[in-house]
């Protein structure tokens, strides 16, 4: 009986890491595509127990949101999606609480993706 479940525990542990890696490729890939389109700007919220939050915008010159992709969930499930009503937007009208009115997380996230980088 023991041997079953080190053998189970051994089989999650190993499926929770290609899983992991597979989320990773996926985002990795997204990124990628973002960061041909313009600068990019990147939100990421934490929390142990709420779902996580990676928010990221490509910027054209004129700082109008040319690309976007939100992540959120718990699980290794979540995975990237665009965004496209920010898509034209210029980052001076990005307002995180009119687009995000209900979402915290969201809001937090696109706070920081929007904030000037030093």
């Amino acid at each position: 009986m023991s041997s079953a479940l080190i053998t189970f525990a051994i089989i999650a542990w190993l499926m929770q890491i290609a899983l992991g890696w597979w989320q990773l490729q996926r985002f990795n890939r997204a990124f990628e595509r973002l960061c041909r389109l313009g600068a990019v700007g990147i939100g990421r919220t934490g929390g142990r127990m709420r779902p996580r939050v990676v928010l990221a915008l490509a910027f054209d010159a004129q700082q109008r949101v040319c690309g976007s992709m939100i992540m959120r969930g718990l699980t290794i499930f979540a995975r990237p999606k665009p965004l496209p009503r920010l898509h034209g937007l210029h980052q001076r009208d990005l307002r995180p609480d009119v687009i995000f009115p209900k979402d915290r997380q969201c809001q937090i996230a696109l706070t920081l993706a929007i904030a000037p980088k030093t």
